[in-house]
């Protein structure tokens, strides 16, 4: 469209005028009216930008990773067939690879290959099982062959492959080990990277189907487990250690983060509940006379030797002489059960318990 050729002053401000009513409309047009020297013809394009997807909304940037061409080298690469897809990534599993924590970050291409050498050869697989590895150092590595970027179909969860990728933390890390700070901030990174691809809340569950009877599921069970599991959610397994699993929650808040997701409120913790207050100690007041004092149950009182002793209340073993054996356990001395203990005049005696009401001394 043609835009007024050497407009006057008074037609701009009536073409503005005009066109302060259609939004956006304007604000293209401004420009070119305004600006010194518009006086050719111009081309202006009036479409809006088109809005923000949604699926997009959350999605995390790239970490960078290492190709698997600087570990795999002709000396050890195998052929093997062609990598097969899902259609996207709804899960995670995190691993460690089960080996010595004391290496340096210039050997894990080394490493690498040799868990490629050991899962291919001795194992028989057609690939590495994991898609990334990280090292101590927070360096991320490509894996499994068929492109970071896609939904290949990994080897590291046995019955949970599918819509799933493996991320193998370099080292073993049981509990009471220490996870790198680096290597855990890969991992978030990695897990937002990946899951943000289909939009996926990292702290989430993922529905998930059981291929594989060898699992913790029977095959074709649908399951939900954690958007960033551990190897050990989905397959009877002590991996990736309980050091590593410790941290999941961590990473999984980690990755929302990246994901430029808001933080969620700590769960509201519980009322503690207030302790008992303890009644008032009262002045024990003396017993009349020639009444024997009260004792509670279990307590010791002394007996004057020659002394009558009362039958206590509640049912009693009444001994050949009349009196009352207040023994109910072990005899000191070794004896059996409910055999009274021998005592000097004078010794302490344990008083029984009062069970039940008062009644009268049996004869013997």
């Amino acid at each position: 469209m043609r835009v007024f050729p050497r407009a006057g002053r008074r037609t701009r401000i009536a073409v503005l005028a005009l066109l302060g009513c259609v939004p956006g409309l304007a604000a293209a047009l401004v420009v070119v009216l305004c600006a010194p020297g518009a006086d050719h013809s111009v081309a202006v394009h009036l479409a809006a930008p088109a809005p923000a997807s949604p699926e997009g909304r959350f999605r995390a940037p790239r970490p960078p990773i290492v190709p698997r061409s600087v570990w795999l080298d002709a000396t050890v690469r195998r052929t093997q067939p062609p990598p097969r897809y899902d259609d996207k990534v709804v899960a995670v599993f995190v691993h460690h690879t089960d080996s010595p924590n004391g290496y340096s970050c210039a050997q894990v291409p080394e490493i690498i290959r040799r868990l490629y050498s050991g899962q291919t050869g001795d194992r028989a697989w057609d690939d590495i099982g994991y898609n990334f590895l990280v090292d101590r150092c927070g360096t991320i590595y490509e894996g499994r062959a068929g492109g970071t970027e896609r939904a290949v179909v990994g080897a590291h969860t046995q019955g949970f492959n599918h819509r799933t990728a493996g991320i193998a933390a370099l080292g073993t890390f049981t509990a009471g080990v220490p996870v790198p700070r680096a290597m855990a901030d890969s991992i978030a990174a990695v897990a937002a990277w990946k899951l943000g691809l289909a939009d996926v809340d990292p702290r989430t569950s993922a529905r998930l189907v059981s291929s594989n009877g060898r699992s913790r599921y029977r095959l074709g069970t649908v399951v939900a487990l954690p958007a960033v599991a551990a190897h050990q959610d989905g397959y009877r397994t002590n991996c990736p250690g309980a050091a590593l699993i410790d941290r999941l929650p961590e990473i999984r808040e980690a990755a929302a983060r990246l994901q430029g997701r808001a933080p969620q409120a700590p769960p509201p913790t519980a009322a503690r509940p207030t302790a008992p207050t303890a009644p008032a100690a009262t002045a024990p007041t003396a017993p009349p006379p020639g009444t024997a004092p009260a004792t509670a149950p279990g307590t010791a009182v002394a007996i004057p030797p020659g002394t009558a002793t009362a039958p206590p209340s509640g049912p009693a073993a009444v001994t050949p002489s009349g009196g009352t054996a207040v023994s109910e356990g072990p005899a000191a001395s070794g004896g059996p059960v409910g055999t009274p203990a021998p005592t000097a005049p004078g010794a302490l005696r344990k008083a029984p318990p009062l069970p039940g009401p008062l009644e009268a001394p049996r004869k013997p």
